[in-house]
């Protein structure tokens, strides 16, 4: 009798084995498509409204139900297309078609249940995702008893090994890997904007010192001279903020705006005495601070420069918020790009002029070199300390693969240096003289 039945029904069989392979693919998609899908830019899509993000956002919300429900209906696909595919071989090969029945299910199971199903999901996670949401939904809905079932069962095992399902784990990006996701993201970000993103990253690496005008470039006003200087300096001053002093720097008074100078003379009231009642309270920056933390500090300060101190309280430079904003998009300034100019100048033979106080930061991010900014900031300094001397004029040192020819030195510094380019072979620090 029940061979009669097979027999009358060996068509209904084989679509209904198809429909079971096919259901089997299905929930493959699906679960390759779920567990690799960019949960970052599912949430984007649903906070601008996408109702299938939103779904999608709701199922993975509880994963062990999503998984519960996908292997459920996966299994029970799988086994009941093999007992299906078991009555087919035997109907057409006798006893032997049980042996044929578990290779060739096997083998299509495999390949278009598993297999190719999840490279394609792999391949296109969102896509399938956001369509494949609904009919989830929907049979999380009709076997959500079942599914129920099924995880408390599971969810049992695992709270006597320790584990809790419910126990939801933020993914966070830590700054280095948000730094490799901007590198990866090639076309998808404009070159400019990957790059100030990623300039914009490392300011947590860069500390105040690194980028700050040294002591000796600060440019200020010294209330011990005449008048008359103090007035030409003020006429033709290219800054719209200096410090104030008395003599030297560790004299300061305050920062004067050279507005409020421009108020005075208008009103025919400046003088030494009405300067200093304009002056702003000086604001002093620790050096071993991290630019974004000054960044903060400037917004809620409500300030733009401050002086940097090192621990002791001794003045060693000065910062002002624009220097911490080019690192991030740049040099846009007039004076910064005159103040490069002067310090690294190209000759015609392909050569660079360099001024021994030049910034190694802006050396690096002008010519594209690699000079190591740990240690000295600047190109003097860099030397001396690999040196471990001031060394005398013409003489050649290859640092970080770069040809550098010592031209001149003054004041126990390297006052000037030659770039020979065309000669950067990648090798680091070796010495040879010239």
């Amino acid at each position: 009798m029940f061979q009669i039945d097979v027999v009358h029904h060996i068509q209904t069989l084989w679509i209904c084995l198809a429909g079971l392979i096919v259901l089997s693919s299905f929930f493959s998609f699906t679960e390759t498509a779920f567990m690799s899908v960019n949960h970052y830019r599912l949430r984007h899509l649903a906070r601008h409204g996408n109702h299938y993000a939103k779904r999608a956002s709701v199922l993975l919300d509880r994963p062990d139900k999503l998984l519960g429900l996908i292997l459920f209906c996966d299994t029970f696909a799988d086994i009941l297309a093999s007992s299906i595919a078991t009555l087919l071989a035997i109907h057409y090969f006798g006893a032997v078609g049980v042996l044929i029945a578990t290779v060739g299910v096997t083998f299509v199971i495999l390949i278009f249940g598993e297999l190719a199903p999840k490279t394609v999901a792999a391949l296109y996670p969102m896509r399938i995702t956001l369509y494949s949401s609904y009919p989830l939904w929907i049979l999380l809905k009709i076997l959500s008893p079942i599914v129920g079932l099924v995880n408390f069962l599971s969810n049992g095992f695992l709270y006597i090994l320790g584990v809790r399902s419910k126990q939801k784990k933020l993914d966070h990006f830590t700054i280095d890997e948000l730094r490799t996701v901007l590198t990866e993201a090639g076309r998808q970000i404009p070159g400019n904007y990957q790059r100030m993103l990623l300039q914009l990253l490392s300011l947590e690496k860069t500390s105040i010192e690194d980028i700050m005008i040294p002591r000796n470039e600060i440019v200020g006003i010294d209330l011990s001279k005449d008048w008359s200087e103090i007035l030409e300096q003020l006429k033709t001053s290219q800054h719209t903020r200096l410090p104030v002093y008395q003599e030297h720097i560790d004299s300061i008074l305050g920062i004067l705006h050279v507005r409020d100078a421009l108020n005075l003379f208008a009103k025919n009231e400046l003088d030494k005495s009405s300067l200093k009642k304009v002056l702003e309270t000086t604001y002093f920056v620790p050096e071993r601070t991290s630019l974004s933390q000054q960044l903060v500090e400037f917004t809620r300060e409500k300030t733009r420069m401050g002086l940097v101190v090192d621990e002791y309280g001794d003045i060693q430079g000065l910062i002002a918020i624009e220097d911490i904003l080019e690192e991030v998009i740049g040099e846009f300034t007039t004076d910064a790009v005159a103040s490069a100019q002067k310090d690294i100048s190209a000759e015609s033979t392909g050569n660079y002029m360099l001024d021994g106080s030049v910034n190694l930061r802006v050396l690096n991010r002008t010519l594209q070199t690699n000079f190591p900014l740990e240690g000295p900031k600047t190109l003097s300094g860099l030397i001396i300390e690999y040196l471990e001397m001031i060394p005398p004029a013409n003489i050649c040192v290859r640092i970080a693969g770069y040809p550098l020819e010592i031209l001149q030195i003054k004041d126990n510094m390297v006052k000037s240096v030659r770039l020979i380019q065309g000669e950067h072979d990648g090798r680091q620090n070796t010495k040879r003289n010239g």
